[in-house]
This record gives structure tokens, C-alpha cells and sequence, in this order.
């Protein structure tokens, strides 16, 4: 009789917030896949659990997936984990899961600590209606694209970051939606964890002036659903950006018809109106 697969979730910071049920389940699998064993290998110390430990992860689950599906099918229970939080979740797990589905493998989550529900939950941001976008791509073209996607998307948006990229981040956010309120949870449940509400133009310019530290989970609101108002947004975005763009020394027409590719915004209307601002 075949095993059972456990997507096993982890703390993301504060050990007191692993569930009842993960240790037990923990303790009972016959052994458990992790995406660093290292990382892992520490969390079972801790609970005074010994368990077989084996690597999965982003690089090797291509070799690794099918080996640890026959396993399971061979009768073994498996408890994946990730380093932290809920394994599968913008994470290589997907593949594990997918692969013991089509084996007809039993897969059975067991709940904790995630950090996007509680950066959504942090945030006080309209929650009925949200979307997971992960890590934005860090290709140029990818990452453009996804940007405008996110710029017409009405729902409650939840980003992850890391620090060194975060700046960067804020700075095209602001620059490709607009006045939009971000609220920014850094380090949750852990010593140095930090919640800060604010328009998006606010963020960028606030790390510009503070070095981020630690892990960072974006929830940023949705765009609006009325027609008028999302036009008014797009042109109010297109006029930021076409008075930098001509700062930087393009001329009026040439910085219209980028904005306008940028934005969305009509570039007739657009052009209009910075002659108008010109003149007054």
C-alpha cells in the first residue's frame, strides 16, 4: 500500500507558532524531504526528533522528484518541508505534489505559519479579493510585463522581496501604479518585525533614505474598478513620468509617446496637457 505525502508547514521566524500537529506528524513519517537539510536538520534537533533527512529543492527536484515518489509508493510516509513556512507555496514543492497526484499518491496539507496571509491580515487592505504574485521576475522583459499586468489588477496584490532588491522594487511600483497604498511587513514573528502603511511614491522615497533589512512581504492595493477613475490614475502616472522623462533632457513629444506606451494613457490627451501646464 502506498504512503502518504505531508506538506508539513514551518515557522517563518517564531518556533512558538509550529502547530501540535506538525510535530507529531514530523514524528511520525518515516522521513522527511527538505529544501536544506542543514536548515531542517536544525528544526528536528530542537523538537528532539530523528528522522532520515533528504534534499529537495529548486536544483536537483527534476532527479529527486520521481526517487522520493517511489519511495512513497513503496509505503514510506513523507513529510516535506520547506526552511520556512508552507511547503509548496512559490516553491519547488508544487512539482512534489504534482508528481504524487498523477501517482495517485495521497496528499495531505498540514496547516501553520504562512507569511502572506499574515502580511495580508497585517495589512488592514481589502482581503475578500487578493492575488499571489511571489517574487517578481528579475528578467527586465518579465519583470516589465508582470508590472503592467499589476497595473490593471483590481484585486489586493501580495509581493515578496528580498533586501537587496528592495529599492529598485519600490522605485518601479511607484513608477508603474501610481499613489496606491502598500502596506510593508518585514521580519514577521520574528525579533525585528516592522509594519509600515504608506502610498507607494512614499515607500520608494522612504528606502531610498533607509538600507532594508530582513525579508519583505508587499501587500499593495488594487487598482480601482471604475473606468474614470482608472483613466485619471493612468494620466496622473503619465504625467510623472513624461516630467521626468523630459528632465532628463527628451523632448516633450518623445517623452509623451513613452509615457503613453508605459501607462496607458492617451497620448493625444497627454500631450495637450502638458502643453497646458507648460503655459500656465
Amino acid at each position: 500500500m502506498a504512503g502518504t505525502l505531508y506538506l508539513v508547514a514551518t515557522p517563518i521566524g517564531n518556533l512558538e507558532d509550529l502547530t501540535y500537529r506538525a510535530v507529531r506528524t514530523l514524528g511520525e513519517v518515516d522521513f522527511v524531504a527538505a529544501e536544506d537539510t542543514r536548515v531542517s536538520g536544525k528544526l528536528l534537533h530542537y523538537l528532539e526528533i530523528s528522522k532520515p533527512l533528504v534534499s529537495y529543492h529548486e536544483h536537483n527536484k527534476k532527479q529527486r522528484g520521481p526517487e522520493l515518489v517511489e519511495r512513497i509508493l513503496a509505503g514510506e510516509n513523507c513529510a516535506l518541508v520547506t526552511d520556512a513556512g508552507m511547503p509548496a507555496i512559490s516553491d519547488p514543492g508544487e512539482d512534489l505534489a504534482n508528481l504524487c497526484h498523477e501517482a495517485g499518491i495521497s496528499v495531505i496539507p498540514v496547516p501553520g505559519a504562512c507569511a502572506a496571509v499574515s502580511a495580508l491580515a497585517q495589512s488592514g487592505l481589502p482581503s475578500g479579493k487578493w492575488c499571489f504574485e511571489g517574487f517578481l521576475p528579475t528578467n527586465s522583459k518579465q519583470r516589465k510585463e508582470r508590472l503592467a499586468v499589476l497595473k490593471q489588477e483590481t484585486r489586493t496584490c501580495i509581493v515578496y522581496e528580498a533586501p537587496h532588491r528592495l529599492r529598485a522594487t519600490m522605485q518601479e511600483l511607484a513608477q508603474q501604479l501610481g499613489e496606491r497604498r502598500v502596506s510593508i511587513s518585514r521580519e514577521i514573528t520574528k525579533l525585528h518585525e516592522e509594519c509600515l502603511r504608506m502610498t507607494l511614491p512614499e515607500a520608494a522615497a522612504y528606502y531610498q533614505e533607509t538600507e532594508p533589512r530582513g525579508e519583505f512581504v508587499l501587500v499593495i492595493e488594487g487598482a480601482s474598478d471604475h473606468p474614470e477613475q482608472r483613466a485619471a490614475d493612468q494620466m496622473e502616472q503619465a504625467i510623472a513620468l513624461t516630467e521626468e522623462l523630459t528632465a532628463a533632457g527628451l523632448t516633450l513629444r518623445d517623452a509623451v509617446k513613452q509615457a503613453a506606451k508605459q501607462t496607458g494613457a492617451r497620448k493625444n490627451q497627454l500631450y495637450q496637457t502638458m502643453l497646458a501646464r507648460q503655459e500656465e
